[in-house]
């Protein structure tokens, strides 16, 4: 993993632009913006993806694997993410060519400008909340600059170049380059310590968040109801803090939610009730859409007219995403990769599953955090889904760790009859159709490659029946 160096100079101008990582959604979506503009755009990526092709197709010439050859010689700025090792070949070139080498979140530095920034900033819900302002802007006939950490299911993309003065980011605390942006208005989900890899405790992971929000120049918006969000609004000074939740102190206070069917609330605002109904499910995206509605309100637009707007989201790739139903058996993808995501997920799924079971196959992300949290999962899964099954760390940019595996997290189970470890795919696809019975929804549950099991358990639901 490569730390980004915030204090490397930003180029001011950048005619040619290698990535290296293209293919990750953020990423992707930078290069994507960079084409837009016109610049000329090479990259590369450890493995293909649907995302090369695109970009492919939009004119940049990409790479499956990294080589020193794929930087070719007419780039004057390389851009990469901090997943990548020092040692990658293609790095270490621009670094010997004294090309400009900058992080990507220097790069999104570059495209923002001076443009009024909206900055979504959490633990989870950020890409949600992100995609439901973006949407909402566009309804509300707004035209915003965006670059969303997923791809927003209605526009098919994870970032898009607007014409208007507004900017929408989905903004990263894992590094603390969510300090790097000149932010006008700030929106804080929740705050739940983690990356601490790189803030080292829980109170630098804290005040990083109240350094983010009290550099605002117009307005934070912050959840009045998450205890972490709480202890970071203890640390503010800005003069302009709007809260949202559920909480009676609530400046934006959502009541009356129902999860029985599409998810219904009522959003009470300066003495004005209006309720609303979304698309997505779960009793924490009506806090989402909240949260969106408050932004939207500090950027002038009438509660009624917000509200509506939030209605039209239809979602984010990854999160509680179906991919097939086969047997019976609804197969979804979910994003989440922290027990309080896990938990989220499966309690949105439990509201619409009706009579069937809940099979979670879990891939933990990276081996800090399993090391760290395996028995919050732990409790979280055996808590929410009917079974699960566990599949071996998805390690991204460290190391293995010796003893840490999926076996730690199942391990941790207090009825083992409800947890079953495989690290082999094909193992564990044919073991969750052996399980899974008519009614019943299969997630996938982890930002790694988790996703790409989803074909082999369709395959093994056609083939297998309940209980082979």
């Amino acid at each position: 993993m490569i730390r980004p160096d915030l204090s490397l100079p930003i180029p001011e101008s950048i005619e040619a632009a290698h990535f290296i990582g293209i293919g990750g959604s953020g990423m992707s979506g930078l290069a994507r913006m960079f084409l837009e503009r016109g610049i000329r755009v090479s990259g590369s990526d450890r493995a293909d993806s649907p995302a090369l092709h695109d970009l492919a197709e939009r004119g940049a010439t990409v790479f499956v694997g990294h080589d020193a050859a794929n930087l070719p010689d007419d780039v004057d700025t390389v851009i990469h993410t901090g997943a990548i090792w020092p040692e990658n070949p293609e790095f270490l070139l621009a670094k010997e060519r004294g090309l400009h080498v900058i992080h990507r979140s220097q790069a999104l530095h570059w495209l923002i400008g001076g443009r009024r920034l909206v900055s979504v900033a959490g633990a989870h819900g950020k890409t949600t909340s992100t995609g439901m302002i973006v949407t909402a802007l566009q309804a509300l006939d707004a035209d915003p600059t965006f670059v969303s950490g997923g791809v927003v299911a209605q526009l098919g993309v994870s970032s898009g170049t607007g014409s208007d003065e507004l900017f929408v980011i989905e903004a990263d605390e894992s590094d603390g380059t969510f300090l790097l942006y000149d932010t006008s208005i700030a929106l804080i989900t929740n705050v739940d310590p983690d990356h601490l890899d790189h803030w080292g405790t829980d109170d630098a992971f804290y005040e990083g968040f109240a350094t983010f929000a009290n550099e605002a120049r117009e307005a934070v918006v912050i959840s009045a109801d998450d205890p972490g969000a709480l202890r970071v609004a203890g640390l503010l000074t800005h003069a302009n803090v709007l809260t949202f939740g559920t909480a009676d102190a609530a400046d934006l206070r959502v009541t009356d939610i129902r999860t029985d069917g599409p998810v219904s609330f009522a959003v009470t605002y300066e003495g004005t009730t209006v309720e609303g109904r979304l698309r997505v499910p779960g009793e924490h995206n009506a806090i989402n859409a909240t949260g969106a509605v408050a932004v939207l309100v500090t950027l002038g637009f009438a509660l009624e007219a917000a509200v509506r707007a939030v209605e039209g989201f239809l979602g984010t790739v990854r999160r509680f995403e179906l991919h097939g139903v086969e047997r019976g058996v609804s197969v979804f993808d979910d994003y989440a990769h922290h027990p309080t995501e896990v938990a989220a997920a499966l309690s949105a799924a439990r509201t619409v599953v009706g009579d069937g079971r809940l099979i979670a196959l879990h891939q933990p992300h990276t081996y800090s955090r399993t090391q760290h949290m395996y028995r919050e999962f732990a409790e979280v899964l055996e808590g929410l889904a009917d079974h699960t099954v566990v599949l071996d760390v998805y390690g991204a940019r460290e190391d293995p760790v010796p003893g840490v595996t999926g076996e730690l997290v199942s391990g941790a189970f207090g009825d083992p009859d409800h947890v079953h470890y495989v690290a082999d795919w094909q193992a564990a696809a044919d073991y969750t159709a052996s399980v899974a019975r008519d009614g019943d929804y299969v997630i996938t549950l982890g930002c790694g490659n988790v996703n790409l099991i989803i074909p082999q358990v369709l395959d093994a639901l056609a083939r297998t029946a309940p209980g082979e």
